[in-house]
């Protein structure tokens, strides 16, 4: 009894610094702007508390960027979501074939993009969705077809700065490629022996046994995408007419360019109020379609 009550002891002093760590740089900082949620602060004066009237003035529409950032970032959520999941599946899928030679390099060069610096990256996305010497608009007038403006015009700022994020995708391909290698080839073997082929293989095996690193890389990929932020920093800063406001950007322009402390924080705890809700409507609805192996 003695030997087990040290050990536990052992093990929570060994997790102090990281609990530590949590509480002063994730709790405390969480705790403090849902305070400052409830007061006027812009910086220069001492918070005041107006209660809710930020929340308020959100809802209200006296800021008229709250709506359209919100519907500027569930347009990149909705379009880069899907998006993402099917490009990053079908790339591990295809690396993980057993003839494709020289796997170990293809792996690297699909993963090497997501170690660049997103900063690093959408300089060079700006040149590469360059209007007048970009590589985008190079190729499609070789091939004789229309030119865009890419991130500078309204329709297509935001499916620019999708296929932008698509590039990054290095780290969900590995996490499929790892689910994929887990698939017990005795199913194949089995499927074999009843004379499936590869179309019923795939569908029948292979998606049912990976739906639980679909639904782990649906949630990681939601909730970043609901925080994309750099690349309206660095490439279009918000623009053509606010058309790529995203969220979390809108965030930033109200806490540091504005000096609105008090409503920047409502407005990002209103974000992670979407995203409890939406990570919660995904976890609902898994029991209906997530296969766990354990469960059978």
């Amino acid at each position: 009894m003695l030997h087990k009550r040290r050990i536990a002891v052992a093990g929570i002093l060994f997790a102090l610094p990281s609990i530590f760590g949590i509480m002063l740089f994730v709790v405390l900082p969480m705790l403090t702007s849902l305070l400052l949620s409830f007061t006027d602060y812009r910086i220069v004066n001492t918070p005041k508390f107006i209660g809710f009237t930020n929340y308020k003035r959100l809802f209200d529409g006296t800021d008229p960027y709250f709506y359209n950032s919100l519907w500027v970032t569930f347009k990149y959520v909705i379009l880069r979501v899907p998006l993402g999941l099917i490009v990053s599946f079908i790339a591990a899928f295809l690396l993980n074939m057993e003839f494709i030679r020289g796997k170990s390099v293809f792996r690297t060069i699909f993963y090497l993009p997501a170690i660049v610096p997103a900063v690093a990256s959408s300089m060079i996305w700006i040149w590469l969705f360059s209007p007048d010497l970009g590589l985008f608009n190079s190729f499609l007038e070789a091939l004789n077809l229309p030119t865009l403006n890419w991130l500078y015009s309204e329709n297509t700022v935001v499916p620019s700065i999708v296929i932008m994020s698509l590039w990054g995708m290095g780290s969900t391909i590995i996490i499929f490629l790892a689910g994929l290698q887990g698939v017990p080839r005795s199913l194949y073997e089995a499927a074999i022996v009843d004379g499936a082929g590869a179309v019923r293989k795939f569908r029948h095996i292979t998606i049912p046994m990976m739906t639980p690193i679909i639904f782990f890389n649906l949630i990681m990929g939601s909730i970043g995408a609901f925080q994309v932020f750099t690349e309206a920093l660095i490439m279009t800063q918000g623009g053509p007419n606010n058309a790529s406001l995203f969220y979390n950007y809108y965030i930033y322009r109200q806490a540091f360019q504005f000096g609105e402390m008090g409503q920047a924080s409502a407005i990002a705890w209103i974000l992670f109020i979407i995203i409890l809700i939406v990570t919660a409507i995904f976890f609902r609805t898994s029991k209906s379609w997530v296969f766990y192996e354990s469960e059978v």
